[in-house]
């Protein structure tokens, strides 16, 4: 049987961990600072997971240098789950901002009116700006924010959302490129002459295609008006969280799932605006929400920001063995890097992506890099072998695994090849790849 040290290991997730965590983390899972439990038995409300609670946040908001209007929230259901939770969440916020202008109108146009016929009025006009104006703005750059995309329009009807970018237009009918930002058709702001849209959904890094956004989208950028009439920017990070530096600033909402580069599955981050929280935007009552009819609304308890963050993300059981693993990788990296921050870890993550990239480019008979050289993911490096021939894939595959060089099997949605460059995997991986990609192309 191999040693840990001896597999390389390149799956898009679960992905590898530290060999220091792990080792950690086994002994913190039969007798947690030697207090006779595993950290998979104590109490989610003891003062333990409390502090690992923190450590975490504060690791996180060193890391990134997340502003203190901002909240921090630890939620289960993946990524997928979080497809949901910004519907339910952000449209819940688009309603109350909205129900309160149309209140605040209401009253000054029938000083006159009881309670029962301002209500009736406050809905009507509700009714009417959620018919005629409501919109969810999504990108569709990759598999993922097309699953996005697709749950919004299940959870409150097609209507309601605007594909604003679908890249397999610019691409022959396939994820690999992002069109040019002028081709977007984004909802116009309040600025630009609309009335904006509930927010704007992006994938950051799309796993299964390749494809990463090289930078913040231009068009997204703040535009210097009031903070409810600005885009509310929703970015899923969830295969390159934590592996460059960000502008958390720019984001309402920033979410992801654990297992890329994080930890282990059952924990999603969240980093959300407090101002899209309670007191600042109260959550609609659910009678309204249901006489509204907007689908998806309201919706389940355990994916509401608000009831979480008022929690302090302890409403459900949080898993607190999983929150002890993300907070160590990234106690690590604090460690690692010091004042450096993130900024050291990307360094890293883009030195291991330019070597595997440089050998693939390096014998184009060989191999074809399947996304575009500008959008170019540095976690997923999607390639084919021999123009994707069924046997010479299944050679290069066989080949790989001779080495011990796994998780190199392309999404079964796509095939091909996919070597995936999370923060765990060592730099000597990543040259043992690169040495066997020189060696299959020269048929050493």
């Amino acid at each position: 049987m191999p040693s840990r040290q001896e597999v390389s290991y390149f799956g898009a997730g679960p992905a590898p961990l530290p060999t220091s965590v792990v080792e950690a983390g086994a002994k913190a899972f039969v007798n947690y600072n030697d207090c006779g439990l595993g950290l998979g038995e104590i109490s989610h409300r003891s003062s333990t997971a409390n502090k690992i609670l923190e450590d975490t946040k504060a690791s996180l908001t060193t890391l990134l240098d997340i502003p203190n209007n901002y909240e921090i929230l630890f939620m289960q259901g993946g990524g997928s789950g979080g497809f949901s939770a910004v519907v339910q969440n952000l449209v819940g916020v688009w309603i109350e901002r909205r129900r309160r202008r149309a209140e605040a109108e209401v009253v000054k146009a029938n000083p006159n009116a009881d309670n029962t016929q301002l209500d009736e009025l406050v809905f009507q006009t509700l009714q009417k700006e959620v018919s005629e104006e409501l919109k969810l703005d999504y990108l569709v750059t990759g598999s993922w924010s097309l699953k996005a995309y697709q749950e919004a329009s299940r959870l409150v009807g097609s209507k309601y959302v605007n594909l604003a970018v679908d890249a397999r237009k610019a691409n022959d009918g396939k994820f690999g490129k992002i069109p040019d930002e002028e081709t977007w058709s984004l909802t116009p702001t309040k600025k630009e002459g609309g009335k904006g849209s509930a927010f704007v959904y992006y994938c950051d890094n799309e796993t299964v295609d390749g494809v990463e956004f090289p930078d913040f989208p231009k068009s997204l950028e703040p535009q210097g008006v009031d903070e409810e009439d600005e885009r509310i920017v929703v970015a899923d990070m969830s295969s390159n969280f934590i592996s460059r530096k960000i502008d958390v600033s720019k984001y309402s909402v920033i979410f992801g799932g654990a297992q890329k580069n994080i930890g282990v599955t059952g924990i999603t981050i969240v980093i959300i605006k407090k101002s899209l929280l309670p007191p600042q935007t109260a959550t609609p009552p659910a009678p309204l929400l249901q006489r509204l009819n907007i689908g998806g609304l309201p919706g389940a308890v355990v994916l509401d920001y608000a009831t979480i963050a008022k929690n302090n993300s302890l409403y459900n059981t949080l898993p607190i063995f999983n929150l002890w693993v993300a907070g160590q990788v990234m106690a690590d990296l604090v460690s690692a890097y010091g004042a450096q921050k993130i900024s050291g870890q990307e360094e890293i993550s883009n030195r291991k992506a330019n070597i595997i990239y440089s050998v693939l480019d390096k014998y184009p008979q060989v191999y074809r890099v399947v996304p575009d050289k500008s959008v170019r993911s540095r976690m997923n490096i999607c390639f084919r072998v021999h123009g994707g021939d069924a046997e010479k894939e299944k050679e290069f595959l066989a080949g790989g695994e001779k080495l011990l060089l796994q998780g190199l099997k392309g999404h079964r949605s796509v095939g091909g090849m996919r070597a995936s460059n999370y923060n765990a995997v060592p730099l000597e991986n990543v040259q043992k790849l690169a040495k066997y990609l020189e060696d299959y192309a020269t048929g050493q």
